[in-house]
């Protein structure tokens, strides 16, 4: 069985289901689980699979199914809330920095130091050319106005992606009774290339703990 024939195979079917065994293996040899699904008592968890990825494997490989899916993350605040104690209106400078990292479906750490991570951005460089961001860092300073005896915050809503696809091990001798393993429908998210973030200013009126509080 050749390696290069088993990926391109691989690489032209439907990923987004189970992925069909390609015509050249054997499918006795073959194992495939869904990242999402339950394992069978004979089958190797998700971890266990995605371990052996270039850390006891002859080859793994990630497929991308189809492209990049871009989202906007919840928004949440970033620096610290500024109060305005004064009887005038206060414009003030909020400086904050705010980091994003990635996830994924199953849980696992995903550094380039774990194999399957690395796998997986050498796969996403190669499709879309771009690099796999691990983490992203905003750092900002906003103006926020207040009025008297008003409490202020910045939110930040970060631009992420989410990457779905399939891996593709193979084993030099059988790995729970498979010499080739396909682990289906895993998910990334991650910072989107474009680092574009909506930053917005927000204001309420103080409680009267907090202006009570007050120098």
């Amino acid at each position: 069985m050749h390696a290069r024939t088993i990926r391109a195979l691989v690489a032209s079917a439907s990923v987004l289901g189970a992925l069909a065994v390609p015509a050249t293996a054997n499918a006795e040899d073959a194992g495939v689980i869904n990242a999402r699904g339950v394992n069978a008592a004979d089958e190797p968890t998700v971890r266990e699979l995605l371990e052996k990825c270039d850390n006891g494997t002859d080859s793994c490989v990630f497929h991308p199914a189809g492209e990049p899916e871009y989202f906007t993350a919840d928004a949440k605040q970033v620096g610290d809330p500024v109060y305005n104690c004064t009887p005038d209106d206060q414009r003030h400078n909020v400086s904050w920095s705010d980091t994003t990292s990635q996830s994924n479906s199953v849980g696992l750490s995903m550094t380039t130091e774990a194999g399957f991570g690395k796998v997986f951005a050498v796969s996403y460089e190669q499709t879309f050319q771009h690099t796999w961001e691990e983490s992203h860092t905003e750092s900002q300073t906003t103006f926020v106005d207040t009025r008297s005896h008003q409490v202020g915050w910045v939110e930040r809503a970060a631009q992420m992606q989410k990457v779905r696809g399939t891996y593709e091990l193979h084993f030099e001798d059988k790995f729970h009774d498979h010499y080739i393993w396909y682990v289906n429908d895993f998910e990334a998210t991650g910072p989107a290339q474009d680092s574009s973030t909506a930053v917005s200013q927000h204001t309420r009126d103080m409680s009267q703990e907090e202006i009570d509080a007050c120098p």
